[in-house]
């Protein structure tokens, strides 16, 4: 069964549940950690990556609008066409201003949600998967916000606080600033949640976990399953 919904059927102005706001670098510059690929394959492999994540979201149950950051202008209109909002990237040299960007304009569009920061590459998520940790997120929020630590137990694929105390710490070792911050971890977070895939052997472990219909096309064609 497809995981993309119909953006008709999506609410015009919700009151209620996430706006989950996806930072994606143009394809073209995306994932220079996949040593080994050409150009064309790791470009059609960040797109993949996208599309699969945003597709999940606005498939899963208790979000309410997606929201894309990104300079693509091109890639912007295939994840459109899903049903996500886009934006173009106003700090793109860096991604936590990026995120508070994107934080401002869905309080603006939408101020009854509530905002969550998820990277755009996580092609093994599941709409149930994404609901499960979503529920995590809400109960450990509190005033200082909460994060999904990675695959690693380095850095941090999703992070969540109330519009007036977004403040996300990604980049480097971006779990233990989180921590450092006073934010509450969800390490139980679904396996599919924390496996973000920067190079070929995150992509080997993505491929045991199930991959999304995009990214298992490329990598299919890639000869890697």
């Amino acid at each position: 069964m497809s995981t993309t919904p119909d953006p008709a059927l999506r609410p015009s102005a919700p009151t209620d549940g996430w706006v989950v706001l996806v930072p994606v670098k143009p394809p073209a510059r995306g994932k220079s950690r996949l040593v080994g690929l050409d150009d064309d394959n790791r470009r059609a492999l960040a797109s993949a990556f996208a599309l699969d994540t945003v597709a999940v979201c606005l498939a899963t149950p208790g979000v309410a609008q997606v929201l894309v950051v990104t300079d693509d202008a091109g890639f912007a209109s295939s994840l459109l066409a899903l049903g996500a909002a886009c934006i173009p990237d106003g700090d793109s040299g860096d991604l936590n201003a990026t995120l508070r960007q994107a934080a401002a304009e869905a309080e603006r569009r939408w101020p009854t949600l509530r905002p969550v920061a998820l990277c755009a590459d996580l092609p093994t998520l599941s709409p149930d998967d994404l609901a499960d940790g979503l529920v995590a997120l809400g109960v450990a929020t509190g005033e200082t916000g909460a994060f999904v630590p990675d695959a690693a137990g380095v850095g941090t694929t999703a992070y969540a606080a109330a519009y007036d105390r977004f403040e996300p710490r990604y980049g480097g070792a971006s779990r233990r600033a989180h921590l450092d911050a006073g934010c509450s971890e969800v390490a139980h977070a679904p396996a599919t949640m924390r496996r973000d895939v920067d190079d070929l052997v995150d992509l080997q472990a993505a491929t045991a976990l199930g991959l999304g219909p995009r990214t298992a096309t490329v990598v299919a064609g890639l000869g890697m399953l």
